[in-house]
C-alpha cells in the first residue's frame, strides 16, 4: 500500500498502528485503522496520539467503541475488544504504570520544592525579627530624653555659670 507523502511526515511511529487491517469488510478488502478513523470522521494522527498517550486498558476500550461504532458490515463488530487490544499493542510509547511513576516523582518534586520555599521564608522571618531585636536592644532608651526637668534645677540660660577654683 503506498502512502501519501505528507503522511510520512505525520508522525511515522504510530505506521504500524495506523496502517494494521482492522478485519475484512463485506466485499472481501481488508480495512485499516487509518480507513476506519478516516470513516468516523476523525483525524487518524491526532486519534492515534490520544490513544497512545492513555493507559492500555483505557486505550483498549476507546478504539474498541470506535471500532463497535464503524458503519457497514465489518465482521469486527461481533468482537471489537481483542481486536483492539491487538491494535492498542502496536501504539508507541503508551502511558502505563511508568508514566505514573513519573508523574508522581514530579509532584514529589513540587511538594517538597515546596516545602523548602516555605522553610526558607520562616527562617529569613526569624533572623529578621532576631536583628531587629539585638538593634533595638543596643541603642539608648529614648525615654532619657523626654523627661521633664523640674523647673528648680533648671539651668537658667541667663543665670552665670559659677566660676571653678579660684
Amino acid at each position: 500500500m503506498m502512502r501519501p507523502v505528507w503522511a510520512t511526515s505525520l508522525g511515522s511511529e504510530f505506521d504500524d498502528f495506523l496502517f494494521a487491517p482492522i478485519g475484512e469488510e463485506a466485499n472481501g478488502m481488508l480495512l485499516s485503522v487509518i480507513s476506519a478513523l478516516a470513516r468516523l470522521d476523525l483525524d487518524p494522527w491526532q486519534e492515534a496520539t490520544n490513544l497512545a498517550g492513555l493507559p492500555e486498558e483505557t486505550a483498549t476500550e476507546r478504539l474498541a467503541s470506535l471500532i463497535a461504532a464503524l458503519p457497514g458490515g465489518l465482521s469486527a463488530h461481533r468482537y471489537p475488544e481483542p481486536i483492539a487490544a491487538r491494535l492498542t499493542a502496536l501504539l508507541p510509547h503508551r502511558a502505563g504504570s511508568d508514566a505514573g511513576v513519573r508523574k508522581t516523582l514530579v509532584d514529589a518534586a513540587a511538594v517538597t520544592n515546596l516545602r523548602t520555599g516555605i522553610y526558607m521564608f520562616l527562617i529569613f522571618i526569624v533572623v529578621m525579627l532576631a536583628t531587629q531585636r539585638i538593634v533595638a536592644s543596643g541603642q539608648p532608651s529614648t525615654q532619657a530624653d523626654n523627661v521633664h526637668v523640674p523647673a528648680a534645677t533648671a539651668v537658667s540660660p541667663e543665670a552665670p555659670l559659677p566660676k571653678s577654683g579660684g
